[in-house]
């Protein structure tokens, strides 16, 4: 019997008193992946990014492990909502125009003081004094970095389009208008590498474009350790006492960790690793979520139909986005349908050993939004559910 094979398995035996559709995390798989990202760290925190868990059993979970400390939230609604439930330094990885929530952490001590925001522009500073109401509290405030790779003086672009601050100047500038404008202190600089860490390097059938990938990789990696510490110089002359630099993200934390100029890691789709990790050669990691629909159709030789898992992730739309039929392993999709809303077809040697009623297991493609799709999370160590625990859906709450 392979791994694989010997994890659905388990996995069927432990859900065999639940119907599916149903979604579940292997313990087992998500600390071992957890005790990876901090070897990979090398000593330097990790700061777990919420969006790619969605649910607060797991966040405590791992933040209750050494190599851990605090959460990259994705909203500021969120935020406020972690830091109620007394979650402590939360760091909003994206600037935000929720003026009632801007008034909510303006007013609420216990907030302001657990809440980091993002800022790239001076107006999102004014957005926030224009939200304050009669709030006075002083707001936490971080700088993005766009990490972005430019070439041909500029005309190419590698890297997302994020922050507009891109040279050591630029942040400088923005750093001292914070430090000058009351009701606002800097604690940060956060910069993500998208295009190093959430892009694999060893992409299936495909040779050259990983060999390119792996040298735009090499040289985005030298440029930005660079400019990222002249970055932080400049703002450390403008801030002394900067509390952290944040960088990183699962796919390329080792080489993250290795800058002098970072003190703390960004990192969550690693302890799920969905099915984008598969093209990583600098990593692996064991599959901890998992998703399972039933079959309910058998429409002919080789074919079984299961209910729904039409559950695309977010980015630019293709066959990377979609999930995988994951177990039993041979399965693949009808390419005239793919996954769909309400059924999916399943081709396969495999189809006909399946039963109606039985569970084909699948992998999302990216971590986190996964949670959106399901209420609750059975957690499975060994061959047992040992819990069954609330997704921020299951709490009602959709934050985006």
């Amino acid at each position: 019997m392979t791994a694989r094979a010997a994890d659905r398995a388990r996995y069927d035996r432990a859900t065999a008193h639940l119907d599916a559709p149903l979604a579940l995390v292997d313990l087992d798989a998500f600390d071992a992946n957890a005790d990876d990202l901090v070897r990979r760290a090398g000593g330097k925190p990790i700061r777990v990014a919420s969006k790619s868990v969605r649910c607060r059993t797991l966040l405590e979970r791992v933040l209750a492990k050494d190599g851990f400390a605090g959460i990259m939230s994705f909203t500021l609604a969120e935020s406020l909502w972690l830091a109620r439930s007394g979650f402590e330094d939360i760091l909003l990885a994206y600037p935000s125009a929720d003026r009632s929530a801007f008034a909510e952490l303006a007013a609420d001590p216990k907030l302001a003081a657990a809440v980091t925001v993002m800022v790239d522009d001076v107006s999102q500073l004014d957005l926030i004094d224009g939200a304050r109401g009669e709030g006075r509290e002083v707001i936490r405030v971080c700088l993005e970095l766009d990490t972005s790779l430019k070439l041909l003086g500029g005309r190419l672009r590698v890297g997302a389009l994020r922050s507009p601050l891109h040279s050591p100047a630029q942040v400088a500038d923005v750093a001292r208008a914070v430090s000058r404008r009351p009701g606002f202190r800097l604690v940060g600089i956060m910069a993500y590498e998208g295009h190093i860490a959430g892009v694999g390097d060893a992409v299936a059938g495909r040779p050259f474009r990983s060999r390119a990938i792996r040298l735009m990789q090499a040289t985005a990696r030298r440029e930005l350790a660079e400019r990222r510490a002249a970055v932080v110089r400049a703002v450390r002359a403008v801030v002394p006492d900067l509390e952290y630099v944040n960088g990183g993200g699962t796919g390329s934390v080792q080489h993250t960790a290795a800058e002098d100029a970072v003190t703390e890691i960004a990192a969550g789709s690693g302890l799920y690793v969905p099915r984008l990790f598969d093209n990583y050669t600098s990593f692996s990691g064991r599959p901890a979520a998992l998703f399972a629909q039933p079959v309910v159709r058998r429409p002919g030789v080789g074919i079984v139909t299961v209910l729904g898992g039409g559950y695309p992730a977010s980015g630019a739309a293709g066959p990377d986005r979609l999930p995988v039929p994951y177990l039993p392993e041979g399965l693949r999709y009808d390419p005239q349908e793919g996954p769909g809303e309400v059924q999916t077809p399943l081709l396969g040697s495999p189809a006909d050993d399946l039963l109606i009623g039985d569970k084909v297991w699948f992998r999302h493609a990216k971590a986190g939004e996964l949670c959106e799709r399901f209420d609750v999370l059975h957690l499975v160590e060994g061959d047992a559910v040992t819990a069954t625990v609330p997704t921020y859906r299951g709490e009602g709450l959709t934050f985006l």
